[in-house]
């Protein structure tokens, strides 16, 4: 059959239900592959009380089949998990539970049962001991594709993509150096050729507003010279180093297609202030397509059906693009 797409439940104590329920009420009004939820059977039917949605659930094993994901009900691979209260404050009191779901859908994926995985909003600030890591990391280390893992925030008419993610801002200059820069966009620009059938624009933007190199060099500018001479001998359109006081201006923005930036704010919150929930994360690098909401746990409206699902119906519909 048509392998389905496993959505990852994500932290229980957010809006992943909501989103999940709302996006499972709409799935008429899009086009998706054929998807399922790994979660608990007993929290999502308690969350469904509590949000007051009429939705049936169906719960699916390792033998599911095609059948099983058709109809009206919720299909959930059920990762077994009780909670006292329907919602409660997010803590690390959820953190076996998330891995659990992630290893069921990292062994689903070893067997080949499934496309690729949709994992909804975690807090990354209680789900990882260590500090300054995201989902994408811990899959790369999963993985052992360290080094290969690359943040890409999409929109089909502009994406970007940080060199630098979950760190403080002070150690982004010892972070960036010319083969890091080198590598990942050589690794956007595969994604682009081979999934979205793309010769791509790649802009690469300085570390400081106006690329100026001060007299301690501390800018990394010659690092990023250096990486944007040695991607355009290798037939790749990059263009650069740009002033990132300016890389997002309507001018600029229409001729490319990806924005690479040295730090995570650099790029995400002009575009986040662009695109809002008309965005997915994308971690390339890895043996698989993973993808999730560009957006976090919400805690401030869990539990007052005010979630925006928009950011995970087109996660869903992403995996269209490469069938």
């Amino acid at each position: 059959m048509d392998k389905p797409i496993a959505i990852i439940a994500g932290e229980p104590n957010s809006i992943s239900s909501e989103i999940i329920f709302k996006s499972w009420m709409l799935r008429k009004k899009f086009k998706k592959k054929s998807f399922f939820i790994i979660g608990s059977v007993d929290l999502f039917n308690m969350q469904k009380k509590r949000l007051k949605y009429k939705i049936q659930i169906k719960e699916i094993d390792n033998d599911f089949k095609k059948s099983d994901l058709t109809g009206k009900a919720l299909p959930i691979y059920d990762v077994k998990y009780f909670q006292k209260k329907t919602f409660e404050k997010i803590s690390d009191k959820s953190n076996k539970y998330i891995f659990k779901c992630f290893d069921t859908a990292i062994n689903l994926l070893k067997k080949k049962k499934i496309d690729g995985i949709i994992n909804c909003p975690v807090a990354k600030e209680t789900l990882f001991k260590k500090k300054h890591q995201g989902i994408t990391e811990f899959l790369s280390r999963k993985y052992k594709t360290e080094g290969n893992e690359v943040m890409l925030i999409y929109n089909k008419n502009l994406s970007v993509s940080p060199v630098t993610t979950h760190i403080p801002l002070s150690e982004v200059n010892k972070k960036i150096n010319k083969i890091k820069i080198i590598k990942k966009v050589k690794i956007i620009d595969k994604f682009y050729k081979k999934i979205l059938k793309k010769k791509p624009i790649i802009a690469v933007l300085g570390v400081n507003p106006h690329n100026y190199l001060s007299t301690n060099r501390n800018e990394k500018i010659g690092d990023i010279n250096k990486a944007i001479k040695i991607l355009k001998e290798n037939n790749i359109k990059v263009v650069g180093p740009i002033s990132p006081d300016s890389s997002f201006m309507s001018l600029n923005k229409s001729k490319f297609d990806v924005i690479v930036g040295m730090y995570h704010d650099q790029v995400l919150a002009p575009f986040k202030a662009l695109y809002n929930f008309h965005a997915i994360n994308i971690t390339l690098g890895l043996p698989f397509l993973r993808v999730s909401p560009d957006h976090g746990v919400a805690s401030n409206i869990v539990g007052k059906k005010m979630a925006n699902p928009q950011s995970l119906i087109e996660s869903i519909q992403f995996f269209n693009k490469v069938k």
